[in-house]
């Protein structure tokens, strides 16, 4: 049971760091014209990494539970939108 969150969790990440990968492609497609390919595809593929593990630990943070608050209508708000 174990390793298939591990599989699943790794999945993860690769997937989220392609995504970040192709958006930092075309975002920085003219950039690429002053530096060799090999040390752009690097960096991006280091960049994309540090952004995918960043972006992956905020979507945990958002994800605990947090108290919702709950409030209720009051008359007049009810006989208003009536």
């Amino acid at each position: 049971m174990g390793s298939k969150t591990n599989t699943s969790k790794k999945v993860l990440k690769k997937q989220v760091r392609q995504k970040v990968y192709d958006k930092l492609v075309v975002a920085l497609a003219e950039f690429k014209n002053g530096v060799k390919d090999k040390k752009f595809e690097k960096k991006l593929r280091r960049t994309s990494k540090l952004f995918a593990v960043d972006l992956i630990k905020s979507n945990k943070a958002d994800r605990t539970p947090t108290a919702k608050v709950v409030t209720k209508k009051t008359e007049d708000s009810v006989q208003k939108t009536a």
